[in-house]
């Protein structure tokens, strides 16, 4: 509110808070993503490892709890805490049909997922949604820029390069996939409101994920 002299905010304008119920939707989000992520990585564990069955399932949940805490929850904090930053209301819920996709795509090898989104209202301008709608993404490009980064520069052998290059790789695809134009992704308003950023982001997304899958 504004006096003509001093603008008054609301007592809790700009601060980082959750939800009980949003609380609950996040756990409920990570425990079936890191379910559905160890169904897919742990054939992939075993037989590159031909560790045992205990082993390779405790492997593949740990590398797919690690890919859940950097790719998903990551990614829908970003959007909280920067739309929150700016004075809207924000919080997550859970797609309860896009966890159970996850879960019964998860059996046949191939994770398509939907788990949820970051629900935003509030009095916000357009540059302050591309703002909003830009953290998702660049939060995955930094996070699997710096994986891949760690896997390249200093490449180990057997389960640390695995790690380093499955959460790179995971990121980097997220960043590029949330950055697909079409609404409701990010990449429509970000394009919206800033198409140089846009371009840039994309292709800084785009040109690290070939080189994880090495094609350049």
């Amino acid at each position: 509110m504004y006096d003509g002299e001093t603008i008054y905010l609301p007592p809790r304008y700009g601060r980082i808070r959750f939800g009980k119920t949003e609380t609950i939707h996040i756990l409920a989000a990570v425990a079936a993503l890191t379910f559905a992520f160890a169904v897919v990585f742990y054939r992939r564990v075993f037989t590159a490892f031909g560790s045992i069955e205990v082993f390779a399932l405790v492997a593949a949940i740990g590398i797919s709890f690690i890919i859940v805490l950097t790719g998903f929850l990551a990614h829908e904090l970003a959007h909280k805490f920067m739309a929150q930053r700016n004075g809207a209301w924000a919080e997550f819920r859970v797609f309860p049909l896009g966890l159970i996709m996850a879960l019964v795509f998860s059996f046949t090898g191939f994770l398509f997922a939907a788990p949820g989104a970051v629900y935003i209202q509030g009095n916000i301008t357009k540059r302050q949604n591309g703002i909003i709608s830009l953290a998702g993404p660049l939060t995955n490009l930094v996070l699997g820029g710096t994986f891949l980064a760690g896997w390249l520069l200093f490449p180990a052998s057997g389960m640390i390069s695995v790690i380093f290059a499955q959460i790179g790789i995971v990121n980097l695809f997220f960043a590029a996939f949330n950055l697909i134009p079409i609404p409701p992704f990010d990449g429509s308003k970000v394009a919206s409101w800033n198409i140089g950023i846009y371009i840039a982001t994309l292709g800084a997304a785009v040109i690290l994920l070939l080189i994880g899958y090495g094609v350049i």
